[in-house]
């Protein structure tokens, strides 16, 4: 009997072995789902951004009416448009529930997966917030100042690197020709380091909920998983669509509705929402330094996960107390963002002080406090 042609062919079987018969832990939940969804997270903003990079002028005399016109005029534009700001919220909501779920069972733990996947988190937060100045509108303009002036906290350097990226002495035309430039080159980074991360997790193979070895326990991934990645899929084709078509405001802010004007300052400048949690961080620290270094460190000290992982088993199933610290870390999460939107005055400066004492207190005993759980069991299943 012939063997099939993808498993004959040389390119065919190298999809074959990397997605139709790739060997699959069989016990894997839904929140291994979050994978494939953010593949197609990134392939709807790689299309609907071409498609939106044809229209779009960036010139600060005529971004903001750019994209008016895509939005007016363009046959789809506003539904092009739409879609790539939906596609950028539920693309962090994916990248968050799948950090999340890396980390209670102990994904970290496979390194050079977590770390290449800790590089393109870090990558796509760049991209979305150079995508976020484009439109040039009001809370565009004032978030690409405010954050772009926050490294004139480096010493030294700080004030040069500030003008480097700016290319002048303020946010201007040369700013959004680089932002624009890289925005689009950007995605494609992220598309070769995905590549990359599924390299490195073909590798080792996928993590299961119980943490363990599963190589005796494997199946193929179709049809088990193509069936159920196909049902993630529709449900996020069907929620993109629902935010573009019925609720667009869910995803954009009114003041980005008005044309960048540097001399009128809003009363509230913030980030989209996937940012507020490390914006509120950045608040919560008086010094300009001190905050900064502390909202870098929010995002980096995924990259120690594996170093402060001291728990004899991996997965969080087997340790009540880490459980309840792993929830309290998601509450800190949530509350943080909801900070990052209120004002920066008392009593919400203090509790964003608290909140970030928490979560960074959290995210290092996680992976280490299973201790005392595991002594407690050697001592009642003493070794023969």
């Amino acid at each position: 009997m012939s063997m099939p042609i993808r498993k004959s062919n040389p390119m065919m079987s190298l999809l074959n072995n990397s997605i139709y018969d790739l060997p699959t832990p069989v016990n894997l939940s839904t929140l291994w789902n979050m994978g494939s969804l953010l593949g197609l997270c990134l392939v709807i903003q790689i299309l609907t951004g071409i498609f939106l990079a044809i229209h779009y002028i960036p010139n600060t005399e005529y971004a903001f009416y750019s994209v008016v016109h895509i939005m007016r005029d363009v046959n789809f534009g506003w539904l092009l448009r739409n879609m790539h700001m939906a596609g950028a919220s539920l693309f962090f909501m994916c990248v968050y529930t799948h950090v999340g779920r890396g980390i209670y069972y102990g994904s970290y733990l496979r390194t050079m997966v977590w770390m290449s996947g800790t590089s393109l988190l870090l990558v796509l937060m760049a991209t979305a917030f150079l995508g976020y100045v484009l439109p040039w509108g009001q809370m565009s303009y004032w978030g690409a100042t405010v954050i772009t002036n926050l490294l004139s906290a480096i010493p030294s350097l700080g004030d040069s690197l500030v003008k480097w990226i700016w290319g002048g002495f303020t946010v201007s035309n040369s700013t959004l020709n680089r932002f624009f430039v890289f925005h689009f080159v950007l995605p494609f980074v992220i598309l070769a380091l995905t590549i990359i991360h599924l390299a490195f997790l073909h590798e080792k193979g996928s993590n299961n909920p119980l943490g363990f070895s599963s190589n005796t326990h494997i199946v193929p991934f179709h049809p088990f998983f193509t069936l159920k990645d196909t049902v993630g899929f529709i449900m996020l084709f069907t929620l993109t669509g629902l935010i573009a078509l019925l609720f667009p405001l869910l995803v954009s802010d009114p003041q980005n509705f008005i044309k960048a004007n540097p001399m009128s300052t809003p009363t509230h400048i913030q980030p989209e929402w996937y940012f507020l949690f490390a914006y509120a961080i950045l608040r919560a620290i008086p010094n300009k330094l001190g905050g900064v270094l502390a909202m870098t460190l929010a995002i980096t000290i995924l990259y120690m996960m594996p170093i402060l992982h001291c728990n004899t088993m991996a997965s969080m199933a087997f340790y009540p107390t880490n459980q309840i610290l792993f929830w309290l870390f998601i509450n800190s999460f949530l509350i943080l963002t909801w900070l990052g939107s209120v004002p920066t005055e008392t009593p919400f400066t203090e509790i964003s002080q608290l909140m970030t004492f928490v979560y960074f207190l959290l995210i290092i005993s996680i992976p280490a406090l299973g201790k005392p759980w595991d002594m407690l069991i050697s001592q009642d299943n003493p070794n023969p």
